[in-house]
């Protein structure tokens, strides 16, 4: 039992690392813009399959389609940004959040367009997973996480380093005072979408390489996703890593009692018991 529940917490740090990217960056765009950006888990698809045609069109090694797959998201996010959310900037938050859904079923729709609707994966070599201390482990998620302990190190040094990061917790502190003080607010916003689109992106390809690709793969881990969001306090990036950590352990411990198809459900009743009971999440300041 003691064996079964470590090896279920180290594959629920492994999701968790998947999910805390996914929910950073989706709290670094709500922090700023103050919307829930439902497209966020087609991002995460997109920037997996843009590495994939990386890896499997052009014969790139990994770490060059990835660089090739973040570049990629960071582009389209930027493009949809000033193409159709810019002009709806300044309307009710439910216009945003209804378009953000009209940006996600078109973004599906066109990867299964062009990469088709069945499962791929990224190599088909069979890799025989590690035992350390009988706890078994793939060399894929060792990079998951290693790579996702990266990501986070750079973004911090970012946001309390750079201009550019201190501008961007400035404007989610207060937009206005930002705009008074000299802040170039759009160009913030170009960043929040750069930073929250790479994070996506690579939230996607770390989760294709853990499982499978397929189209609505950035669908079903959305929820996850808003759920570590909300666990963490919305708006809050350092809450949205500690968020993901406890919904990934917690789905991958659940398996011990439920089913695997379960997952979501632990999420959404983790969520729903975080706004019963502390609405402004973990980190989040109490009302």
């Amino acid at each position: 039992m003691f064996l079964e529940i470590v090896q279920l917490t180290v594959y629920g740090i492994v999701l968790g690392s998947v999910i805390s990217l996914g929910a950073i960056g989706l709290s670094l765009l709500y922090g700023i813009l103050r919307f829930a950006h439902f497209a966020h888990g087609d991002v995460m698809t997109v920037g997996a399959y843009l590495a994939l045609a990386g890896v499997a069109g052009l014969g790139l090694p990994m770490w060059a389609a990835f660089g090739l797959a973040v570049a990629g998201g960071v582009a389209l996010a930027i493009l949809i940004d000033q193409a159709l959310y810019r002009r709806l900037r300044r309307t009710a938050p439910v216009i945003l959040l209804i378009s953000s859904v009209g940006v996600a079923l078109i973004l599906r729709s066109l990867v299964q367009f062009i990469w088709g609707p069945d499962t791929q994966v990224y190599t088909q070599e069979l890799q025989m997973p590690m035992r350390l201390l009988d706890i078994k482990l793939k060399s894929t998620q060792l990079q998951i996480v290693a790579g996702t302990v990266a990501l986070v190190v750079v973004l911090h040094l970012f946001l309390t380093r750079t201009r550019m990061g201190k501008a961007m917790r400035a404007m989610a502190d207060n937009p206005d005072l930002a705009r008074v003080v000299g802040i170039d607010t759009e160009r913030v916003v170009v960043w929040t979408w750069a930073i929250g689109a790479a994070l996506a992106v690579a939230a996607g390809i770390f989760l294709g390489m853990d499982t499978r690709l397929q189209p609505t793969m950035g669908w079903h881990v959305l929820l996850p996703v808003f759920a570590a969001t909300i666990l963490g306090g919305i708006g809050k990036p350092y809450g949205a890593i500690v968020g993901g950590m406890v919904v990934g352990i917690a789905s991958e411990l659940s398996t011990m009692v439920f089913p695997p198809v379960y997952k979501p459900a632990v999420a959404f009743a983790l969520m729903v018991a975080m706004l019963l009971v502390r609405p402004t999440g973990l980190f989040g300041a109490p009302r």
